[in-house]
């Protein structure tokens, strides 16, 4: 029997639907350029980073998945135990390459293109929230 804390995974899924409804108005916004949605932009992408390698974490924890060796590695883990697709493995996996940079290099950012991702990311936490949901379902029913 697996010991999954599903407590915090449905924490973290509340807030990462907070997220993703952030970034549709920050998409939305016709000036996300100007330099207080960029900032929100960077803090969305940061905390939506952030959920999903936690709720990663209890999940590879919780059902005794091989151990991450790294953020990236906790999408991959979840990816090769088919919680979620291809596609959304792609796009999971873009986003958390950006934690680091967002972390520790905050200062070079305005370099980094956050739009094409940005414009992506709602509907992939939508789905990542699903697959999760389904997974945790199936697994623990």
């Amino acid at each position: 029997m697996y010991y999954v804390n599903k407590e915090q995974i449905e924490i973290r899924l509340a807030y990462l639907s907070i997220v993703s409804e952030t970034l549709r108005l920050l998409r939305d916004k016709s000036s996300v350029n100007d330099l207080v949605d960029r900032f929100a932009l960077e803090r969305a992408i940061h905390v939506a980073a952030e959920c999903v390698t936690d709720i990663g974490s209890y999940m590879i924890d919780g059902f005794v998945m091989r151990d991450a060796a790294s953020y990236e590695d906790i999408v991959d883990i979840l990816y090769g135990e088919n919680v979620f697709t291809a596609q959304l493995n792609e796009l999971l996996s873009s986003l958390v390459k950006l934690r680091k940079p967002l972390v520790q290099s905050y200062y070079h950012l305005l370099d980094i293109d956050l739009t094409s991702l940005s414009l992506q990311l709602p509907e992939g936490l939508d789905l990542f929230k699903d697959a999760i949901v389904k997974y945790l379902d199936s697994e623990l029913s």
